[in-house]
This record gives C-alpha cells, structure tokens and sequence, in this order.
C-alpha cells in the first residue's frame, strides 16, 4: 500500500496514477519481481520504537514484512495489515523463517476503509502514501486505533525528494509533516512533525540525500 519509486517513466494521466494505489497495481509489482523490498526495517522505526515498551502493534501497509519482524523481534505482539496478498503471503513465509511467526497476525484489509481494530500501543505507518491528500483521513483513522498513552507514527517522503530524480512520479502523494497535523486534535495528543535527512544509495551507487516527514504522537 505504500507508494514508493516506479520505474515506468511515460506521462500518466490523473486516473493511471491513482491505480498505482490500488490492490491490483501491488499484486503486479510483487508478482514481477521475488523481494521487492530490502528485508530490512525502515530506519525511522527503529529510531523511535527500541525506546518503547513492547506491547501491542499495528503495522499499516506491512509489505514483505520487514517492520512487522523487527517488531516482533523486540517482543512486540504485532497485527500486520496489508491490502496485497501476494506481499502477505512472503511476509508469512518470512516470518516463518525468522521464528517469529507466532507474535504476528496478518491481516488482509484495506486501510481506508476497513476495520483496524483498537487500543494499539504503538501503531506505525512506514511509506504509505495516498493520492490527492488522502493520507490525512488515512492518519485520522490510525489515530482512532491508537490506545491512552500509546504512540502514532507515520513516515513518508517529503516533497522535496522530487528533486533527487528518486521518486518523481509521487509529487502528488508525497507530504509534509504538516500536511498531516490537522489529522490529530491538539486537545488529545502530544505531537512531533519534523523532516528528517538520510543518505540512500542512488540508481548509479552514488549517495542522495533524502527526506522522510515524520509524524510522532503519544496520546494522551
């Protein structure tokens, strides 16, 4: 469910960009490729959950897995969400192979329009990203799910990453943390936005600069 780079470079219309978001579009980009992603989990994950008590999770469009076993590694029990089968059933598998198959729930679903559950400890959002400023509803409904006390984090790509040639085809789904602020009463959370750099390795494995937003919210 997240929009990262494509690799398609002709013009889209309106109506082409937006199917790259939908069910159909992810079942064809895991079903061309074996490991579409790295294995590993997203950076700013890492960064703001090893300080945090393991409880229960939920991971939004979990993918192959990546961010659900690092979770379940640090002794988190997880629900991991994702609309692909195809992307759940590797990151299954995965789990298997990693012996932690039995801290993680898969759920197949559709984030903006079905049930997530509740009361979550810690409920991530690594790289989902929707068209048409659709991640502010998205981040509205992750804020529903999220316990007293527990911890709303949601990263994407900034903007200005459209400028590294990374991901240019995504200017119209990226955010600012800002962009996502309005989601969250001020009155019931406590809220962090800020854009983080970090270097990646580009298409030649030379070293870009790029820029995740990154909202972090305890509920109070």
């Amino acid at each position: 469910m997240a929009g990262h780079g494509h690799d398609h470079r002709e013009p889209l219309t309106d109506e082409e960009f937006r199917e790259l978001f939908e069910q159909p579009s992810w079942e064809e980009r895991y079903g061309a490729k074996d490991d579409l992603w790295s294995g590993n989990p997203n950076p700013q994950l890492v960064a703001e959950a090893s300080g945090l008590a393991p409880g229960r999770a939920l991971d939004v469009g979990c993918g192959e897995g990546g961010d659900a076993i690092w979770l379940a590694q640090q002794k988190w029990q997880v629900a991991a969400l994702d609309f692909s089968v195809l992307g759940l059933a590797r990151a299954a598998a995965h789990a298997e192979n990693e012996a932690v198959a039995h801290r993680i729930e898969w759920l197949h679903a559709d984030v903006r329009k079905d049930d997530l559950g509740s009361d979550y400890d810690l409920v991530t959002s690594q790289f989902l990203h929707q068209p048409d400023g659709g991640m502010v509803e998205v981040t509205r409904r992750l804020a529903e799910t999220v316990a007293p006390g527990g911890t709303l984090l949601v990263v994407g790509h900034h903007p200005e990453d459209a400028e590294t040639g990374l991901r240019w085809r995504m200017n119209d789904a990226m955010f600012t943390p800002d962009d996502l602020v309005p989601a969250l009463d001020p009155e019931a959370w406590t809220v962090l936005a800020e854009v983080r750099e970090r270097s990646v390795e580009g298409p030649d494995r030379q070293p870009v600069t790029v820029r995740d937003s990154v909202i972090r919210a305890t509920r109070r």
